[in-house]
């Protein structure tokens, strides 16, 4: 079945097209604050206007907004496509892409950038399966957790300002690098994944 891909968690924006275990069509731009605009024309631009019989979206963590634009997308395609509609998570998602890149590696962090100066973060290992939960952290906390293990993500740069020896490499995920991820990573419900409590909080009666 042909699979569409979407990925907004971060500052970049990407989709992909994958068919038979392989990316026919990608497309990938870093756009800041700009996914709502640049998505859709992005999915038109796709072979048969991206249309498929499935739809994988990254649920976060991430952009709060980014990743709510994802999610409304692929649920109205899904409606309209009569397709099926799961998630993933950003953070296996650039784990794999880290381990593609690295594969001597045993095991490798994924931090990105997580708001108010602070990091999500979850260690990997090969295999992709997880060594715990991941946290919204302090960088400090974060470069602790590190253990001077390999680190990848757009919020490295925030462990690189406590430590310039820190190994890492800035990365953001790509809609494409889903071709990596094992099945039992993409099954997830198409629901948020914000890692952190909202900004907004209702007012005390």
């Amino acid at each position: 079945m042909r699979t569409l891909v979407i990925e907004t968690a971060t500052a970049a924006c990407s989709v992909a097209l994958i068919e038979a275990g392989a990316v026919i069509a990608a497309r990938h731009e870093v756009v800041g604050r700009g996914h709502a605009e640049r998505l859709v024309p992005m999915i038109a631009e796709l072979p048969d206007g991206g249309r498929a019989g499935r739809i994988l979206v990254d649920c976060g963590p991430g952009s709060f907004t980014g990743v709510r634009v994802g999610i409304a997308a692929a649920r109205a395609l899904a409606f309209g496509w009569q397709a099926e509609v799961y998630g993933f998570s950003s953070l296996p998602l650039i784990a794999a892409a880290g381990f593609a890149a690295r594969p001597d590696l045993d095991s490798l962090a994924v931090v990105l950038e997580g708001g108010h100066g602070e990091v999500f973060m979850q260690v990997f290992h090969a295999s992709l399966s997880p060594a715990g939960a991941f946290g919204s952290l302090k960088p400090a906390d974060a470069l602790a957790a590190l253990e001077g293990r390999h680190a990848v993500g757009n919020g490295i740069h925030r462990l690189i300002a406590l430590d310039p020896a820190v190994d890492a490499i800035e990365a953001l995920p790509d809609a494409a690098d889903a071709v990596l991820l094992p099945a039992a990573f993409t099954d997830l419900p198409p629901r948020p994944i914000y890692g952190r409590a909202p900004d907004a909080k209702p007012q005390a009666a």
